[in-house]
């Protein structure tokens, strides 16, 4: 069995900048790829999907996004700027590839994919994304609810739900976006435990991305801080003014579901035909189980995505693995050069 420098799994924005960060370092890697092109989640987001960063803070390294400092980028915009940017890297890309094992030794990894193929790497970065294995918190009688539940990885576009009371449950961008989106064709309340969290997209005239980047708040390396601090919410003035018209409406948190209903934290009950989940994601690792990388819930255990565990493994892509923007295009390239520098020195100890 051949053995590769390094192997790269997944070919999102995550893999792509990993890549990168390999090529400056003259290693050609092989990439494996669960889908049958390069480009991660951004084909199957919802179709109306747009990034809330403008094209210069949404670039990966050594190519410019498309378009100036008002453009805001669509899902297939991304997409194809990301299918481009990975035909002019220098990688050995194996499409419809899912990884299904990883394996450890002491001179490095033996991957698996679904098709029974096994390939031997001196290196690893674990760039799969998390779209794949969406959030589905525990809410009181979502287990019981005998309407509809799905989640923003399903949802695509409004008009199935027409005339339907639906009730969006997290209050970040995407489930504030679908919530408005879904106002148009339906009754729509959006259910979360804090208020939304309004921030102006361009404050004095300049993108709130723009800022991060001048104050060196978006690059900043963090540590839990987050998980006390709620997720902003970009807004031109569209969404503000979309809930001020009271459809789609913002209310805390439901008590419970109970059949077709569900009950509000003032005790009003009513009935509701879909449940949408806009809670997020976790990191889709289960590949590496039995490698001793994983903690008890599945997730990586990592300093800056670097592994505490095993030698010569990195993570690209990871929410805040360094930053507020890791795992965003402007992000992955920052975390990737460090973490492929990392693994490559660990590699060859």
């Amino acid at each position: 069995m051949s053995e590769s420098p390094m192997v790269v799994i997944g070919a999102g924005e995550a893999g792509l900048a990993a890549v990168q960060a390999a090529n400056r370092r003259r290693i050609r890697p092989l990439v494996l790829e669960a889908a049958d092109t390069a480009g991660g989640s951004w084909p199957h987001y919802y179709d109306s999907l747009t990034l809330f960063s403008p094209s210069p803070h949404a670039s990966l390294p050594g190519r410019a996004m498309p378009g100036g400092a008002r453009t805001y980028p669509s899902r297939d915009e991304v997409a194809a700027y990301l299918r481009d940017y990975a035909a002019r890297l220098d990688a050995d890309f194996h499409f419809g590839q899912k990884v299904t094992r990883v394996e450890h030794d002491g001179d490095g990894f033996t991957v698996s994919t679904a098709d029974g193929t096994s390939r031997r790497a001196r290196a690893l970065i674990a760039a799969s994304g998390t779209f794949t294995r969406p959030h589905r918190p525990a809410l009181p009688g979502l287990g019981g609810f005998a309407g509809a539940v799905l989640h923003s990885a399903d949802y695509r576009s409004p008009e199935p739900f027409e005339g339907q009371r639906i009730v969006v449950v997290g209050a970040g961008n995407s489930g504030v976006e679908i919530a408005v989106e879904l106002a148009r064709v339906a009754r729509v309340s959006l259910s979360s435990r804090s208020p939304i969290a309004w921030v102006d997209q361009r404050p004095l005239g300049r993108d709130v991305h723009w800022w991060g980047a001048v104050t060196g708040v978006d690059s900043a390396p963090v540590g839990r801080l987050w998980e006390r601090v709620r997720t902003p919410v970009i807004d031109d003035g569209r969404f503000r003014a979309a809930f001020a018209t009271g459809n789609p409406d913002r209310r805390p948190l439901f008590a419970r579901l109970r059949g077709h209903r569900v009950e509000w934290a003032d005790g009003a009950t009513e009935p509701v035909d879909t449940v949408l989940l806009a809670t997020g994601y976790r990191p889709a690792l289960d590949y590496l189980d039995g490698t001793g990388a994983l903690d008890a819930d599945g997730g990586p255990l990592h300093s800056g995505g670097i592994s505490t565990t095993v030698p010569a493994l990195g993570y690209v892509g990871l929410e805040f693995q360094r930053s507020y923007s890791s795992a965003s295009l402007r992000g992955v390239g920052r975390d990737a050069r460090r973490v492929v520098r990392g693994v490559l020195a660990r590699s060859a100890s």
